[in-house]
């Protein structure tokens, strides 16, 4: 039984067809977000059924927007770990943190939990032609799922994108095109030829089912914190629909009554050379103004606007959290603490977390007695 009951904006609330292939508002030009029964899902679902299905990201069914099971394409998106950091906790003279690694998902990362949905969702809604403007991640992911599903995959991404992404999409066989430019350069290919080619722009936050993969990272964290939420989540953004999409899910879960209204601090963490994020929030601003010349060895932090600012800045906001920048000396530094300390091969990305928990915790931001959840994106790549 599916309990998804239609597409609502997040800035103007305006509502859509669930049956329909959405994009972003009509009215205001904002993201979708997928709406459910909550009230009905409070009634019918009991946490301890989760014991008897199986670990991955699909097992919270229920709230989640794919409606006939036969439709999911999978790859085998497993529950990712929460590590402890013992060593590491004591050298910064924290009492409990831990790292929910993310590299132990399909492609290697993160983006495999929105990819795996948005092409599911895709395949639910009869589309066979997808693009997408990627710094790396996303375009593995989505090649590989599209492989599964019997897509096409219109690959466009940076000149320097990682070569293992670049390699991956093509031995999947997508088409990439390699632009001179950034990942919003990209995303300006696809916007402009999407109509003409008959492709469907899978764009971050540009359709309303990537959020809903990335949020079953809380419900992880949910279940694995046995319903009593961390003090702290540090989440390196780039274009931030893990922070959306767990802020998302807090409150579908205090709705149906399985968490309270405690949150964790949101922590955002950027890079010195694209930090829009961070400036938008020490201005105390509601939206992001574009980054200009935005330069990081971290090619998923190099997003120099996102078209979810809003709502990472609510998250933010909402829940006393903070926004921070490193610098790329101090994710490669933090590369090898975490690797030396616990044995993790973090990704840049992932590493910038450790680079803004040393700064948070060095100013007193963060506490000793805090629970700390730090997030690694995906794996390291030679």
């Amino acid at each position: 039984m599916s309990y998804f009951t239609h597409l609502e904006c997040s800035r103007c609330a305006q509502t859509y067809d669930l049956n329909v292939p959405q994009n972003l508002c009509t009215e205001c030009g904002k993201p979708l977000f997928p709406r459910y029964a909550l009230a009905k899902i409070a009634q019918d679902w009991d946490k301890s059924s989760l014991s008897d299905r199986e670990a991955s990201m699909w097992r919270y069914a229920e709230l989640l927007p794919v409606i006939d099971p036969a439709n999911i394409v999978s790859l085998n998106e497993t529950m990712t770990p929460l590590l402890p950091t013992q060593q590491l906790a004591a050298s910064l003279g924290i009492e409990a943190l831990w790292v929910k690694d993310e590299s132990r998902l399909p492609t290697g990362s993160f983006k495999a939990r929105g990819l795996a949905m948005a092409v599911s969702k895709a395949k639910e809604l009869g589309l066979t032609k997808l693009a997408i403007p990627s710094a790396g991640n996303a375009a593995t992911a989505l090649s590989s799922y599209a492989a599964q599903a019997g897509m096409e995959a219109h690959i466009f991404m940076p000149q320097d994108a990682p070569p293992f992404n670049r390699n991956t999409c093509q031995l999947a066989g997508a088409n990439v095109t390699l632009i001179d430019g950034l990942i919003t350069d990209a995303g300006k290919i696809v916007a402009e030829r999407k109509e003409e080619e008959g492709w469907f722009d899978v764009s971050t936050l540009k359709e309303p089912y990537r959020v809903e993969g990335k949020k079953t990272m809380g419900l992880e964290i949910a279940e694995q914190f046995n319903w009593d939420l961390p003090d702290v989540i540090l989440y390196p953004t780039g274009g931030g629909t893990g922070i959306v999409g767990m802020w998302k899910v807090f409150q579908e879960l205090e709705t149906i009554g399985w968490i309270d209204a405690k949150r964790p601090r949101m922590i955002s963490v950027q890079s010195v050379g694209c930090a829009p994020i961070v400036k938008a929030w020490q201005e105390g601003a509601t939206e992001a103004e574009p980054w200009t010349n935005a330069q990081t060895t971290a090619a998923g932090l190099r997003v120099p606007q996102a078209v979810g600012d809003f709502l990472i800045l609510d998250a933010i906001y909402q829940s006393g959290g903070a926004a921070i920048a490193v610098t790329d000396d101090e994710i490669q530094e933090a590369m090898a603490t975490l690797a030396t300390h616990e044995g993790v091969l973090a990704c840049p990305e992932g590493a910038a977390t450790v680079a803004g928990l040393c700064k948070l915790v060095a100013t007193g931001e963060i506490q000793p007695e805090n629970r700390v959840v730090l997030f690694n994106t995906g794996g390291y790549q030679a």
